[in-house]
């Protein structure tokens, strides 16, 4: 037994010696930086922000870098690297309203207070392989975007001003919410508790489940009110000062999704909404967000529930990317003593059912 235990040992070491040297590649060809992948690959960066829990860009890019492009593995990096972490304090709920704003669109109002910014995305183009980028020349410098400083009116005051949308109040006793990373998730689970699983839930599978819902299976006719991404400012309140420090600045993308709602006995005939907020720019998977948050918003508004989208702990159980990426990549252990017994199990059942059909 010790022999074998010596051996794996030598054998994982060897592992992941040749990990390392097939994630560096050719010695001939330049080591690829962390600052290149902060730079270049800022979306990729974005995911593992969400999906780690961390905003920090530097040490999602280290993670993509060390998990040399597997984005799973990446998240895993940060989640980990979370955990250790020490919690200093809390801060106080960003503004979104006094974001500065680097995109800007709205699916409702063409002429909306503040104006359209498109700002930079692939919404516009042609999706068309662009060869010159094969070209290890610079490109000529450009300007890295703009943004605005204004304060521009949110499109969900314009409903507001005419009621046509629900109001959007504390829950009753304004709780603190239940913070998912230090509690385990329970069910039923509050809207606060849902949103912050669905932050770091993995992509694919909230854009499934979001997708699902526009395919008969949601009850929602969902149109993207406003779609924000720029810079909002963090601020903490020590407990010995009565003001508030600003700490810095982060990327967000946010997303307000409105839907009809045809009333019930308690509410009148209404939009409600869905609601998505993530680090970095990450479009899609904010919207995604806020379809499944409405869908999961169907009990509260008296809806029956009768999709995935809608049941909360089939979503919430299988959403996050590292317990389902754990759960199906733990069948590569070793299952030898398991395996033994189903098959022995399905070698009597075969003796029994040919001595049934010859007896």
């Amino acid at each position: 037994m010790y022999v074998a235990v010596k051996g794996g040992e030598k054998a994982i070491h060897n592992s992941v010696q040749l990990l390392n040297a097939q994630r560096r590649g050719s010695l001939a060809t330049p080591e690829l930086e962390v600052e290149q992948i902060g730079q270049q690959l800022r979306l990729a960066v974005a995911k593992v922000m969400n999906e780690g829990a961390l905003y920090d860009p530097e040490l999602s890019a280290l993670a993509i870098k060390q998990a040399a492009g597997d984005l799973l593995e990446a998240c895993f990096l940060v989640r980990a690297y979370r955990s250790t972490l020490p919690r200093l304090g809390y801060t106080v709920p960003i503004d979104t309203n006094s974001m500065k704003i680097q995109r800007r669109i709205s699916a409702t109002f063409k002429d909306l207070p503040g104006g359209q910014l498109l700002g930079a995305t692939y919404d516009y183009t042609q999706r068309l392989l662009d060869f010159s980028l094969l070209d290890q020349h610079d490109p000529q410098s450009l300007e890295l975007g703009s943004h605005t400083d204004e304060k521009v009116e949110s499109v969900v005051d314009i409903f507001n001003k005419e009621n046509l949308l629900e109001a959007d109040v504390p829950l009753p006793g304004d709780p603190d919410p239940i913070d998912i990373t230090r509690e385990p998730l329970h069910f039923p689970a509050d809207r606060p508790t849902r949103l912050q699983n669905l932050v770091r839930s993995d992509e694919g599978f909230l854009l499934g489940i979001a997708y699902s819902t526009q395919r008969g299976y949601g009850h929602t006719h969902p149109f993207a009110a406003e779609i924000r991404f720029g810079f909002v400012s963090v601020l903490i309140n020590p407990e010995e000062l009565d003001f508030c420090i600003d700490i810095g600045d982060i990327e967000v993308t946010e997303c307000q999704m409105v839907n009809q709602f045809a009333g019930s006995k308690d509410l009148p005939p209404q939009f409600t909404r869905g609601y998505g907020l993530v680090f970095g720019h990450q479009e899609r998977k904010a919207m995604a967000m806020s379809l499944v948050d409405r869908s999961l918003r169907a009990k509260e508004l008296g809806e029956p529930i009768e999709s995935p989208a809608q049941m909360e702990e089939f979503v919430l159980s299988h959403s996050d990317s590292l317990e389902s990426s754990g759960f199906v990549q733990h069948l590569k252990l070793p299952h030898y003593v398991d395996f033994q017994s189903e098959l022995e199990l399905v070698r009597r059942l075969r003796k029994s059912a040919v001595e049934k059909t010859h007896g």
